[in-house]
């Protein structure tokens, strides 16, 4: 239960935050590339002095470790996903990118079944054609 405690708080705060971040595009007339760029280097400093504890870990964590952190986490997710969102919250109302824009968990729902070994059951295909549909629902029209 802790874990969907943990997922409901990222959902609000990725909700809200997108919300802010929104608003300061368009007031500071800001380009998503800025937008990024602030919002990662005060990310940075928050989670480098959280995490300092345990920076003795990153040696230890070995390469191929790293490389799926780094391409993962840094290149996919952090770069590309980011400048992906913050263009399409600049051009398009919150109402219409969000639902599609955080269709994330399908989509690593997906990789787990189809990469990680993970079950696939009936359970998972209706949640995932669920979402789907509500997606179609909320971004048409």
């Amino acid at each position: 239960m802790k874990a969907q405690i943990f997922a409901l708080i990222t959902a609000i705060a990725w909700g809200v935050g997108g919300y802010f971040e929104k608003k300061g595009l368009h007031l500071g007339n800001l380009t998503p590339q800025m937008g990024i760029t602030i919002r990662t280097f005060v990310a940075l400093i928050i989670l480098g002095i959280v995490s300092y504890p345990q920076w003795k870990t990153i040696p230890q964590a070995g390469s191929k470790a790293l490389l799926y952190m780094i391409v993962g986490g840094g290149v996919v997710a952090g770069a590309i996903g980011m400048l992906c969102f913050y263009m399409a919250i600049k051009g398009a109302p919150l109402s219409k990118v969000m639902p599609i824009a955080f269709t994330s968990p399908l989509f690593g729902a997906l990789m787990g079944m189809i990469f990680g070994g993970e079950a696939v059951t009936v359970k998972s295909i209706i949640g995932t054609v669920m979402t789907i549909g509500g997606i179609i629902i909320l971004t048409i029209g």
